[in-house]
């Protein structure tokens, strides 16, 4: 037998990745289980029962935790909901207890970054806060929590491609492609006249028109290819309107290939629900259970 000659701790360490590698190994990973060994010990091993991880990309994502000053994203920014969306607001909280408007968080954010176009900046989040009584902190937390919420500016159409498993089976990983040589950028990236920015997210429920990716966190464009994805591109560039749903022509929302097969008898009827006369009714009502009752004068 023919001993090696010892190693430094650097040679060791590149020979155990060597290893890794030939056995199939993802280095890091086993670099995360010595890690995870030494915080949690004896409970780690449920955790690590796989020894072989296969070497698959993975997504790294940029989404802001803390804020970073900028010019146009800083206490002095100036931001004013619009007196539509002020209407709008009272709505929205008129179906929370007065005492609960924090409940009105993201609904209120969600339309401050649509009035300014996809980018929530702080100033915003600070008018919400005033709104809804609540310590700006409060807002803070949400806002960075939720991957919605834009808080670096992005294009005017934000592109979103989802890239969960039925989608990438689909061919989303065509799309992405398409949609980068289309644009010249990478995922994550803002084309040079700020129309259009990239971003691959996770399953947004449109499994069985799959693949279809979300435009400004509102519009579904579904049943794509690489031929389709340019030509939507190219409209928008234009200024063009694309009505969402799916895009081949050969679809009606969700139906199969085959068209709708049961149910056909049944008509489709728009529920709209008139909350601020439920809530007067329910109103009236308490009012009437709590009124005393009048005695019979004998």
């Amino acid at each position: 037998m023919i001993r090696r000659p010892p190693r430094s701790t650097l040679d060791r360490s590149s020979a155990a990745s060597d290893v890794y590698k030939r056995q199939g190994i993802n280095a890091e990973y086993m670099g995360f289980k010595k890690m995870l060994r030494k915080i949690c010990g004896s409970f780690a091993k449920p955790l690590l029962l796989y020894k072989k991880v296969p070497l698959l990309p993975y997504r790294k994502f940029s989404k802001l935790v803390t804020h970073r000053e900028t010019e146009e994203n800083n206490e002095d920014t100036y931001f004013e909901f619009t007196p539509e969306n002020y209407e709008k607001i009272k709505v929205m909280l008129k179906k929370f207890p007065e005492n609960y408007k924090k409940s009105g968080t993201i609904p209120l954010l969600m339309l401050a970054q649509k009035q300014n176009g996809n980018f929530l900046t702080l100033a915003a989040m600070n008018k919400v806060a005033k709104i809804l009584e609540i310590p700006p902190i409060s807002v803070y937390e949400v806002a960075s929590f939720y991957a919605m919420f834009n808080r670096e500016k992005i294009g005017k159409f934000h592109l979103q491609i989802c890239g969960t498993t039925p989608c990438m089976l689909c061919g989303a990983r065509d799309i992405m492609k398409a949609c980068e040589e289309i644009l010249g950028v990478k995922m994550g990236e803002t084309s040079p006249d700020g129309l259009f920015t990239l971003e691959e997210v996770e399953c947004l429920g449109a499994c069985v028109n799959a693949p279809m990716i979300q435009v400004n966190n509102e519009h579904f464009y579904e049943d794509l290819t690489p031929e389709i994805m340019k030509d939507m591109i190219g409209k928008w560039k234009k200024g063009e309107t694309i009505p969402p749903g799916p895009q081949n022509g050969k679809r009606k929302n969700a139906e199969g290939p085959q068209g709708r097969t049961t149910l056909t008898n049944v008509k489709h009827v728009n529920i709209d629900r008139d909350y601020g006369s439920a809530v007067k009714s329910w109103e009236e009502e308490v009012k009437k259970k709590q009124a005393p009752k009048k005695q019979h004068q004998i």
